[in-house]
């Protein structure tokens, strides 16, 4: 069990964090913008830490800056939270060269579990049972020979991005059409990648 974790986050979801820690008799380290100084997550806090002014990415995206935070407070971890760091694979791999476990996932899950389509082969591998789907597809005429073989309605996802990104509901051949290039399109131009 850690003593001391570090929350590299804020709002709503520091203060839930930092509840549970309590809980748990954990010492919670909050970090904060200049801007979030009278935020709920810093009053409750017993140990606090700023970030300065500045941008997100110069504030709660600033791997160093956190990371010195963390050794400067004794922290033995660091809970992302969600959004921010919690899905950057480099930050996790940063943590664990700095001798400060990260609250998650690994870099390389985090990369082989960041694309849908190979998720779904690695779960494939392991024999999790799934919905009915496919691999990753690259053009109209694939997508609607795979629509025939699963049936309507089906989803339609870009292999990147989360959160619901670049996912259309089809309940025809139509929609599923219509859907496919602005799919294809925002995984595209989002994530450098081109499949859906």
């Amino acid at each position: 069990m850690f003593s001391k974790v570090l929350i590299a986050n804020r709002g709503a979801i520091a203060v839930r964090i930092m509840r549970t820690l309590n809980e748990l008799g954990v010492t919670p380290v909050v970090i904060y913008h200049e801007a979030d100084k009278h935020s709920l997550h810093v009053q409750q806090a017993k140990e606090s830490y700023s970030l300065g002014d500045g941008s997100v990415a110069d504030t709660y995206l600033n791997q160093e800056k956190i990371l010195g935070i963390a050794k400067e407070s004794g922290a033995q971890a660091i809970h992302p939270g969600y959004g921010f760091l919690s899905e950057n694979a480099t930050f996790s791999d940063a943590c664990e060269q700095a001798g400060v476990v990260f609250l998650g996932p690994t870099g390389q899950q985090m990369l082989d579990f960041g694309l849908k389509h190979s998720a779904r082969a690695l779960a494939e591998q392991a024999d999790v049972p799934m919905l009915p789907g496919t691999g990753l597809l690259t053009d109209i005429n694939e997508a609607k020979a795979e629509a025939d073989r699963i049936g309507y309605p089906l989803m339609l996802k870009s292999t990147a991005g989360g959160g619901g990104i670049g996912m259309q509901l089809c309940y025809t051949e139509a929609e599923l059409i219509n859907a496919f290039d602005s799919v294809k399109r925002l995984s595209a131009n989002n994530f450098s990648n081109d499949g859906v």
